[in-house]
């Protein structure tokens, strides 16, 4: 009888026991263009407190179109919901995080860019394919609640952790635009910058802008209260040359979490450059050598431990040392620009990241320009 109450006891202590939690990379496939040699088709699942360990591969919530694969243009998570988004050229997917299965699919009006989602969960903001407009979609239905026409060439989407402002880029206008996810009205243009605005990152107090240009091996800095464009900063000891893809030198700029170090992308010389980001203009560090490929995109893990090139390398941003490889359960390398981390507890999400390397300073930033 003292065993069988002991066991007892035991098991509900257990059963009490809250869930240990499960950090988990999300890689969508294709993520560089259409090329599935590197991670074929559907969401790589990766095991971040296991060396980057291959996990599951979820299916593609996408047909294929008579043979023909579609570009995954963008991802982005909500927790609240427990709801994954992707896009493609033309279409929109939500896909259920606990069942794994699509909710729905939808085509967009002009096709779908990178897009962004509201920290509650509650809105998408979807741009189309490099058109005039991004399409404010309700992230419970795929129904269009409105359209925000800003330009001629709408692409990258940001939403702030914090949830009090999105942020737009068109790849054809040098001027980032602000938005307020509560009324989805414009209230800043910041700019203009030197030439069009191609990746960009934000800090979480939203301040500042640290955008790619067009042209530009390094950055600009604006400062987003003011609509002005502050310093540009180019990366010293290399020079811009011949890129594989995206047509500009720097393709991929991020903050880590802490917002103490600025990571740009290097195509041309296939490497990452570290900036202090607590100076202002941010002070070049150090340079890191990818060996995979040109990079065309950088993010990080939550707790800025890792930081994710669009390579498949996982960099230890404390060492600067590549610690592992993105491989699919085949072993094949894993290369894409569109990932990011979920974190789960029985089975459930509790939190999730972002494509960008976005600020997450939990205290709005005091300094100023």
């Amino acid at each position: 009888m003292r065993k069988l109450l002991c066991a007892v006891l035991a098991a509900g202590c257990v059963a009490a026991s809250p869930a240990k939690e499960q950090r988990r990379l999300y890689v969508a496939s294709p993520g560089i263009r259409n090329y599935v040699e590197w991670g074929g088709k559907g969401v790589l699942v990766y095991d971040i407190d296991r060396g980057h360990s291959f996990v599951k591969r979820i299916p593609s919530p996408f047909d294929d179109l008579g043979g023909k694969v579609e570009n995954v243009k963008g991802m982005c998570a909500s927790a609240a919901t427990r709801r994954l988004y992707i896009t493609t050229l033309s279409r929109l997917a939500c896909i259920d995080l606990v069942t794994e299965k699509p909710v729905w699919v939808v085509a967009l009006e002009g096709g779908c860019d990178r897009l962004s989602i509201t920290p509650d969960g509650k809105v998408l903001y979807v741009p189309s394919l490099e058109g005039p407009h991004w399409n404010v979609v309700d992230a419970a239905t795929g129904a269009v609640i409105r359209k925000l026409e800003i330009g001629s060439g709408a692409h990258n989407t940001l939403c702030l952790p914090s949830g009090k402002r999105v942020f737009m880029a068109d790849l054809r206008s040098p001027t980032l635009v602000g938005a307020d996810p509560a009324t989805h009205e414009i209230v800043h243009r910041v700019g203009p910058f030197r030439a069009p605005i191609r990746p960009f990152t934000v800090n979480s107090a939203g301040t500042l802008a640290f955008v790619n240009l067009n042209g530009l091996l390094g950055f600009e800095v604006g400062d987003i209260l003011a609509g002005k464009m502050l310093h540009r900063v180019e990366v010293p000891g290399y020079r811009p040359g011949p890129v594989k893809r995206h047509g500009c030198p720097s393709h991929g700029v991020g903050l880590t979490p802490d917002e103490k170090e600025l990571w740009v992308v290097d195509g041309s010389n296939q490497r990452l450059h570290v900036f202090d980001a607590t100076a202002m203009p941010p002070a070049y560090l150090a340079s890191i050598e990818l060996l995979v490929d040109q990079p065309g995109w950088v993010t990080f893990s939550l707790d800025g431990a890792y930081a994710y090139p669009s390579t498949g390398e996982v960099i230890d941003t404390k060492t600067r040392k590549i610690v592992a490889h993105l491989r699919d359960e085949e072993g094949r390398q894993v290369q894409s620009e569109k990932l990011l981390e979920i974190d789960f507890a029985g089975g459930v999400p509790v939190r999730a990241g972002d494509q960008f390397g976005v600020g997450r300073l939990s205290a709005p930033a005091t300094r100023r320009p």
